[in-house]
């Protein structure tokens, strides 16, 4: 479902979006399919149970399981918004792993790996992932949207000779 960003009128004083992409019915249809692919993101990555309730905010263990219950037997569940924005942090994050690595072995050592980087200290990238914050999340996610884009990090084996086209590697015919 599109989203439509509404205008800012002078009778408002921000832009804003469309309220019903957050209906019951659209977090319905989205809350099963996230939700089993969190949940194999998390095998993955070696998530504990803990560390997956962290992603997830915080949700009591009992509300953890029987949502992942309900996914799996592809019965009705509506994550809350919160819930589904976490997966979709983490289902980013994966994504640009695949992206900016070779194997998954290599982006799974990355994020588990120390980096050098100011926003982590020192300290692995899935510890900003764990930390139960949102905030985390998508620190992690925006980092590697960056990396994707050339910043941040050096290249990885695939791209490390590559050298950018010229003019006279072009031909007209």
């Amino acid at each position: 479902m599109p989203v439509e960003i509404l205008t800012a009128t002078p009778q408002t004083a921000m832009p804003f979006l469309d309220r019903a992409r957050f209906a019951a019915a659209n977090r319905r249809s989205l809350s099963g399919p996230g939700l089993r692919a969190f949940v194999a993101v998390a095998d993955q990555w070696g998530l504990t149970e803990v560390d997956r309730m962290l992603v997830l905010g915080l949700p009591s263990r009992s509300t953890y399981y029987g949502w992942v219950k309900a996914a799996r037997q592809h019965q009705d569940v509506t994550l809350p918004v919160d819930t589904l924005l976490r997966i979709s942090a983490v289902l980013g994050i994966h994504k640009a792993l695949r992206i900016l690595f070779q194997t998954e072995r290599e982006g799974i050592d990355w994020l588990r790996g120390p980096h050098a980087a100011l926003v982590f200290a020192g300290r692995p990238p899935i510890d900003l992932v764990t930390s139960g914050t949102q905030d985390g999340l998508l620190t992690v996610r925006r980092f590697l949207d960056a990396a994707r884009g050339g910043l941040y990090m050096p290249p990885n084996a695939a791209d490390i000779d590559f050298r950018p086209l010229t003019d006279a590697d072009i031909v007209f015919v």
